[in-house]
């Protein structure tokens, strides 16, 4: 009895620790703790390697990303429905601001490959269609939604 009770404890304690590891985002190639862009942790984007709730960037609730803490539909940054990210929360065909699809991200709806803004490939995002080490805009050390992605990438680009 007491071995189950240690292997549920251990297995408890294990899971609990994984899911408080927070997806570190990093500038370019660096792995360096000072070159944390942001990081998501328990659906928060915060700034750098912070965990306080004053640098939040935005946060997620299923298909939505909110400004900082917020939860109000007035302050939705993005929707993303089927690979396409609309602007606020709106579901309009005219405000789709970018189209994921195959590890690219396309400008508007186009899948054109000359409106491709950036790909992600391995965890790493690079310039336009470019695979070289030399075009990484920022890589991440954890698996992403595609809804996390979009709110790291909004973090990355535009939150500051």
């Amino acid at each position: 009895m007491k071995a189950i009770i240690s292997t549920i404890l251990i297995v408890l304690f294990s899971v609990s620790l994984l899911a408080v590891n927070p997806v570190k985002v990093y500038n370019k190639t660096s792995v360096y703790s000072s070159d944390v862009i942001c990081n998501l942790s328990n659906s928060k984007i915060y700034k750098k390697n912070s965990v306080y709730s004053s640098d939040v960037v935005c946060n997620i609730r299923d298909n939505k990303i909110y400004k900082a803490n917020s939860v109000y539909t007035s302050d939705v940054i993005f929707t993303i429905t089927d690979g396409k990210v609309y602007m606020g929360n709106s579901v309009y065909i005219s405000d789709i601001v970018m189209t994921i699809r195959d590890g690219k991200i396309y400008k508007g709806t186009s899948v054109y490959s000359s409106d491709v803004i950036a790909t992600v490939r391995d965890g790493k995002v690079y310039k336009g269609n470019s695979v070289y080490t030399s075009d990484i805009m920022f890589h991440f050390d954890g698996a992403l939604t595609l809804v996390e992605f979009v709110a790291v990438w909004y973090a990355v680009m535009y939150a500051w």
